[in-house]
């Protein structure tokens, strides 16, 4: 974690705002190769200032409640996003829900996760955490998975991948039910299965409680980082489309570039956090936010595509059936021990390259 700031006019409050300025300009203006690079560098600094924010909330917070906070905003946030490209994109929008959730999924249990638990096991050798709290996540983070983009594939009242309405509505209300209960499970009944265990090195307590004030304030700007990311990430997408188009990429590596631009707040936090030796923090905010993603997305999509009578593709095919099967295997053989070494973030981090390298290789 980084100070606090000792006054309100530093960068992390200035940058959201000159990105706020910048989004506006290139609303309006034509985005010439310049103004592109301003956007590019107000998005990541836009990143880096929603970090600093969320590190303020949640250590006024306590764990898990700040990173709960982090994962609900980024997913509101990013359910706004998918929602008005489905308004508008037409037929050719009726994957978009499908392809956001898995690239989520996937980036967040082996690149995230992967990137955690080697940064971790470098600088400390092994770090623990919970096997109580990662175990219910992981259960629930599967369940919601099987639900949205699993069986679509093989039931049979729709064709295509598709669910008829009754299964979307069947859906819709489970996995909120699914979410809110963990929720419950997470901050309520079982709060200890989530709390980090204080171990050598640690210097989280050292570091000044903030002020409700100043909170709050991290709170506003904290939202207005990741919606200038959001923003900018969207005006941004047709020079990236463009460049991607020119390299010969698959369409679906668009999708993983915006949901890695859209993931880098919660990414960077979850790193920070592992450096700091407090894993069950970095874990409790990777499988939180891939919950979140699912658990309140979904619902959304679905009241959206019923009520405006919009295509909805969910299924995935057997290339992606079969990833998310390796990758929650080795996910449950990392959470069955409470404790994490090299070797556990290196076998991640090969899931999420050929991820990667399958999506650009089909």
């Amino acid at each position: 974690m980084r100070h606090f700031f000792k006054n309100q006019l530093n960068w992390t409050s200035l940058v959201p705002i000159a990105a706020g300025g910048l989004w506006l300009i290139a609303a309006v203006l034509p985005l010439t190769t310049g103004l592109a690079v301003l956007c590019a560098l107000a998005l990541a600094g836009s990143v880096l200032a929603a970090v600093h924010h969320a590190e303020t909330v949640a250590h006024k917070l306590g764990e898990p409640y700040g990173t709960l906070v982090l994962a609900l905003v980024v997913t509101a946030i990013e359910a706004a996003l998918i929602v008005s490209m489905m308004l508008g994109g037409g037929p050719s929008a009726a994957t978009l829900a499908r392809d956001a959730i898995f690239a989520v999924i996937m980036i967040i249990c082996t690149g995230v996760v992967g990137g955690c638990l080697l940064i971790g096991a470098l600088k400390h050798r092994e770090q623990a955490f919970r096997v109580e709290g990662v175990g219910t996540g992981l259960s629930a983070l599967m369940v919601l998975t099987a639900l949205t983009l699993v069986f679509p594939t093989v039931t049979t009242s729709a064709a295509g991948g598709t669910y008829s309405y009754p299964q979307l509505i069947f859906v819709a209300i489970f996995s909120l039910v699914i979410w809110l209960a963990f929720v419950f499970i997470q901050t309520l009944r079982h709060r200890d299965y989530f709390l980090h265990t204080a171990q050598i090195g640690d210097a989280a307590d050292e570091l000044p409680m903030p002020s409700k004030r100043q909170t709050w304030i991290a709170f506003g700007f904290l939202s207005g980082a990741l919606l200038m990311v959001i923003g900018l990430a969207k005006l941004l997408s047709p020079i990236i489309e463009q460049l991607l188009v020119q390299a010969k990429a698959p369409p679906a590596i668009l999708g993983i570039v915006i949901a890695m631009l859209v993931l880098l707040p919660e990414t960077l936090a979850a790193l920070g956090a592992a450096r700091a030796n407090r894993l069950q923090t970095s874990l409790n905010l990777a499988i939180g936010s891939a919950l979140a993603s699912i658990g309140l997305t979904i619902p959304l999509v679905i009241v959206l595509a019923v009520g405006f009578n919009l295509p909805l593709t969910l299924g995935v095919g057997a290339k992606e059936i079969v990833l998310l099967v390796l990758t929650f295997g080795i996910s449950l053989h990392t959470a069955a021990y409470g404790r994490t070494n090299v070797m556990q973030g290196v076998v991640h981090l090969v899931v999420f390259a050929a991820f990667l390298f399958l999506n650009w290789v089909p």
